[in-house]
């Protein structure tokens, strides 16, 4: 009973550790409670045969305490390790071939073991291997052994499971045989740490301070969505998987939180916002939403307002109805230009002078009329004289009366970047100056289209 109180005080020992000592790893603990079977016979010595023989013998070798009679702990360190204590007891009864009067047996072992779970990829069925040392005392005869161990657990759930174990125990000492101690037990696994309370240890959960679902790996979805909240660009609305989880309410394939225009349907190019016409301008800016036109004109289209076929924009004479050739202006025709001057011939001067006479306002006023027609036509006022005089007197005569009319025009409402003016003198005759008839058709005034 001496050892046997040894034994409880190393087995609380053990227990007090695993209890003190920090998880954090799933589940780091196994206690195993069972019972454990003594084989001194064969080991390979004293004759007894060779190692192995007679392995399952077990109503002739094998002491059975069938009583609890065996407990260990054992710590996971990581790749597999795991490190380990167990205290046991027996009676011995058969010593190989030899009948002895029930000597007792107390042991206990470390144990550093090796897991192949993860090798054979199987999550029920884990094979182990060990190597480690203890102290087994026979009829309180005790001595060091070295031990080989091979076993396996079958686990049920993640925490409760059976362990099959058989070792061989080498005795450092001639009075104590080396043997095998076979154990089988129930295995309960614990210490897994769970600090968000969601069901899953925070060795596989993603995200261990925050209660969320299995299927995110411990990460929470708020919205429920179905997308967990680190990968969701809305995590408290729920949305769609191919918006990353944002809504749409209006369908338009573009997320409310990118979307100008949330409650109405509309293209991605203009931020979610409809465009009914199809002219690049959102409805909401468009002054003419159902007819397409410019974002100069504010979405609407370009008026031609003097109905001539060139739109207001481009019409330099938007009020008055001309020619697509002529920028919407209209044209001076041969017929104008021939009216005109039949009216400049008849522009009177005192004679000798530039002064104009007042029975020419009449015909001025109707060149003016005619001239207003053509807004954006250019002309040269001309002044010719008759061959009387000489040739410097003519052309300073002609000047001054081409530039008489030019200022008269201008003072009479036509632009003046419209006129110019220019003296021919004599030089530019269009009847004989042998004739009073003759040079008096000379002497004349033309209005003519700049070129």
């Amino acid at each position: 009973m001496k050892n046997l109180s040894r034994l409880m005080f190393a087995m609380l020992l053990v227990l007090g550790y695993s209890n003190a000592n920090a998880q954090d790893k799933n589940n780091p603990w196994q206690i195993t409670i069972g019972a454990n079977a003594v084989d001194f016979y064969p080991t390979g010595e004293d004759g007894q045969g060779t190692i192995f023989d007679e392995y399952f013998n077990v109503s002739d070798h094998w002491n059975i305490l069938p009583s609890l009679s065996t407990i260990s702990v054992s710590k996971y360190l990581g790749d597999g390790f795991s490190f380990g204590a167990a205290g046991s007891l027996n009676k011995i009864e058969n010593w190989g071939d030899t009948t002895v009067d029930d000597l007792s047996y107390y042991g206990i072992d470390g144990t550093i073991k090796y897991s192949l779970g993860e090798l054979i990829g199987c999550e029920t069925f884990e094979p182990y291997l060990g190597v480690g040392g203890g102290y087994t005392w026979v009829d309180e005869i005790g001595a060091g052994t070295l031990n080989g161990t091979l076993g396996f657990n079958l686990w049920f759930n993640d925490n409760i499971g059976l362990t099959f174990q058989s070792a061989y125990k080498h005795a450092f000492e001639d009075y104590l045989a080396t043997h095998f101690q076979h154990t089988v037990g129930l295995s309960i696994k614990f210490g897994g740490a769970d600090t968000d309370g969601d069901g899953i240890y925070d060795k596989d959960d993603a995200c261990p301070d925050v209660a969320g679902l299995e299927a995110f790996n411990g990460c929470p979805d708020t919205d429920g969505d179905g997308i967990e909240d680190s990968k969701d660009s809305c995590p408290n609305e729920a949305g769609l998987a191919e918006l990353n989880g944002c809504p749409d309410t209006d369908g338009d394939g573009i997320a409310d939180k990118d979307d100008n225009c949330p409650t109405v349907a509309g293209l991605k190019a203009l931020s979610g916002c409809p465009d009914a016409d199809g002219d690049g301008i959102t409805d909401a800016d468009d002054k003419c939403p159902n007819t397409a036109g410019p974002a100069a004109n504010k979405g609407c289209p370009w008026p031609d307002t003097d109905g001539d076929g060139v739109l207001d924009k481009d019409d330099k004479c938007p009020d008055v109805k001309g020619t697509v050739a002529n920028n919407g202006c209209p044209e001076v025709t041969a017929e104008v230009q021939k009216t005109l001057n039949e009216y400049a011939k008849t522009i009177l001067f005192d004679t000798g002078k530039s002064t104009i006479k007042a029975q020419s306002a009449e015909v001025l006023k109707d060149i003016v009329s005619i001239l207003k027609e053509y807004p954006t036509a250019k002309f040269t006022v001309e002044g010719h004289t008759d061959s009387t005089g000489s040739d410097a007197t003519n052309q300073k005569l002609s000047d001054a009366r081409a530039n008489a009319v030019k200022e008269y025009l201008v003072e009479n409402g036509i632009d003046e970047f419209r006129l110019s003016a220019l003296g021919y003198g004599e030089s530019k005759p269009i009847d004989t100056n042998k004739t009073r008839a003759g040079r008096a058709n000379n002497r004349r005034v033309e209005i003519n289209l700049a070129k």
